[in-house]
């Protein structure tokens, strides 16, 4: 009996993959939470997965080039300032999870597809802005960064490309977002998976000039990249107009409406601004390594930080599945059900990310032996992936609490939270560490988990309060 039970359960499972990899329509409102979790969270985490792939297979390729230590800085020091673009695309998105998941919940799937519409003019007109700005200061941008000459020199052009191309990072997460906050989590994952597979494919050919295309260097990572993200974007595009699940634009969607815009700025702008904020301190991070520890540290703490991402994305797409069940069952007014698949949702990303934890504890050298043999790269990269995967418990954690608060459209709680961990914790803390005692990268490197335990710790707290459940979107 206890054998057939168990043959029932994974057979259940089984069948709960498929569907969530199939996608279509289904009512997150009602029925199991588990299976719920289940059907959103695994497409947002396999999208994720692959959302990191570009970061991992841009740093492959590079480090392989002749110069690897200026290719790898470029790389490292770009995608720090990029982390500005990536925050506004989230907020962004989070903004459009929240107010389409809220709408899917009262079952208004036409007043959705128009606030996910009036979401992606916004986005249009800031990456217009965002991309001169980027073109036009990109040597600035790696100067301001305490790049050495040569990397300045060398990875202008990259940067350029991808500041330039920005359009096509904000539009792939916030078009996202609105399939998340429908429940259409297997489109997300599926625009995702085109844009690696592109990426994957191109970013060799482009970087070492393989078959009728030229040999393009750095550069070549970066157009191989805007490429990639452009057709995915693309492919949500099409689908969005042309879905079956519960979402589909009409153009009618895309006139302008300023009382939803204003809306969705209402809501956006504190996601917008949690996320500069935590990306903020990360770049200041960065300059603080690139500072005290020159180019080796640099280098060998973004290959690290590459493989850090590369996890932690993963653990963020459970905790979107708990946003989005927090949104459409705050809609249905179920707030219990809400509260416990936030529980839930916590219970296995803690689980994933004590198994990260020590992996990197334990296998950090061979893993970043991967990606470079320079011994003093090498050391740098080993000692931060270990001192930052000390803490991926409290990661997990924090990931959903914050992300659960964001889905019940309660952006603020969540900046303040950001305010006070990143702000008013890892940065002082690296300084005085890295700086004031003398300590370097290491002191940069150590702060990481601590104030991330800080904001999963007042995230938790926030949460129990319960005072999400009164927002109204």
């Amino acid at each position: 009996m206890l054998k057939q039970t168990t043959g029932n359960r994974f057979a259940y499972f089984i069948s709960l993959i498929r569907q969530s990899l199939k996608g279509g329509e289904h009512d997150y409102t009602q029925g199991s939470i588990r299976g719920a979790i289940v059907l959103l969270a695994i497409p947002m985490i396999l999208e994720l997965m692959l959302e990191s792939v570009f970061a991992v297979v841009d740093m492959y390729f590079v480090s392989h080039l002749p110069d690897s230590e200026a290719a790898i800085a470029t790389v490292g020091l770009t995608e720090s300032v990029i982390t500005i673009i990536y925050t506004i695309g989230m907020g962004l998105g989070i903004a459009a999870t929240a107010v389409v998941a809220r709408r899917t919940g009262e079952k208004h799937p036409d007043a959705a597809a128009h606030a996910g519409a009036q979401a992606i003019l916004i986005a249009i007109m800031a990456s217009v802005i965002l991309s001169v700005a980027g073109f036009i200061y990109a040597p600035d941008i790696l100067r301001l960064m305490k790049a050495e000459p040569r990397v300045v020199e060398e990875g202008t052009i990259f940067t350029r490309i991808m500041l330039g191309g920005n359009i096509v990072i904000i539009l792939l997460f916030m078009i996202n977002g609105i399939f998340r906050g429908a429940g259409d989590a297997a489109i997300a994952m599926r625009s995702l998976w085109l844009a690696s597979l592109i990426n994957i494919i191109l970013c060799p050919t482009l970087i070492n000039g393989y078959g009728p295309f030229p040999e393009l260097g750095l550069k070549g990572a970066a157009v191989a990249t805007v490429i990639g993200r452009g057709i995915g974007v693309i492919y949500q595009c099409y689908h969005l107009f042309h879905s079956k699940g519960n979402i589909r634009m009409r153009w009618a969607h895309f006139r302008f409406d300023f009382p939803v815009i204003r809306h969705l700025l209402d809501v956006a702008w504190p996601a917008t601004f949690q996320f500069f904020i935590q990306s903020g301190s990360w770049i200041v991070l960065a300059w603080l390594v690139s500072d005290t520890g020159g180019t080796h540290a640099t280098a060998g703490y973004q290959v690290a930080i590459r493989n850090v991402v590369f996890f932690i994305l993963p653990a963020w797409g459970l905790s979107n599945a708990a946003a989005t069940l927090v949104g459409q069952n705050l809609g249905a007014n179920q707030p219990d059900r809400a509260e416990k698949s936030v529980w839930l949702a916590t219970r296995f990303n803690a689980l994933f990310m004590g198994i990260v934890m020590l992996l990197f504890i334990f296998f950090a050298s061979p893993i970043i032996s991967i990606f470079t043999d320079i011994p003093e790269v090498h050391a740098f990269g080993v000692l931060s992936m270990q001192i930052i995967g000390a803490g991926y418990i409290f990661y997990g954690i924090g990931m959903v609490m914050v992300q659960a608060l964001n889905g019940a459209g309660d952006t603020r709680t969540p900046t303040w939270i950001n305010i006070a961990g990143f702000w008013g914790c890892q940065i002082p803390l690296a300084f005085i560490l890295a700086k004031w005692a003398g300590m370097g990268p290491l002191g940069a490197f150590i702060a990481i988990p601590v104030a991330e335990t800080f904001v999963a710790l007042l995230a938790w707290y926030f949460f129990r309060k319960g005072n999400w459940k009164k927002v109204e979107v």
